[in-house]
């Protein structure tokens, strides 16, 4: 979809790929996404707002193709909703500020949570630990 067909206006530091995953809840390719073999130390935050999102220290490697953390930054960071698209059902991972999609939440990650955040790289920026 091109950005005329929603208002996306406030959002204009993003490329269109940043606005299908965002906005229009798409999903990356899965193993392209930047962050995915990132093991830079420090936190990930949503590329609309800049909200703390995740910490590299909660990262791991899923193997789905996807960036994957095991918690959150805090916990008011994200917003978990139901997705029934695609004839599934789903928690959709939202970032708590300004409602960008992130991905979903699966309970197949590690201890100590069993949870697996999978989130698009299109969907974050990183800023690298001091």
């Amino acid at each position: 979809m091109s950005k005329d067909s929603n208002d996306h206006s406030d959002l204009g530091h993003l490329n269109s790929d940043q606005v299908f995953v965002t906005q229009e809840k798409g999903t990356e390719m899965p193993f392209s996404g930047q962050y995915l073999n990132n093991k830079e130390t420090g936190t990930y935050l949503c590329v609309c707002c800049s909200n703390v999102l995740f910490s590299s220290s909660t990262k791991f490697d899923s193997g789905t193709g996807w960036p994957s953390f095991f918690d959150i930054q805090h916990r008011d960071s994200i917003k978990i909703v139901s997705d029934y698209s695609h004839g599934m059902n789903r928690k959709e991972v939202l970032c708590a500020n300004c409602e960008a999609h992130l991905g979903h939440l699966f309970k197949d990650g590690p201890e100590p949570t069993g949870l697996r955040y999978c989130i698009n790289s299109l969907s974050l920026d990183f800023e690298p630990e001091n």
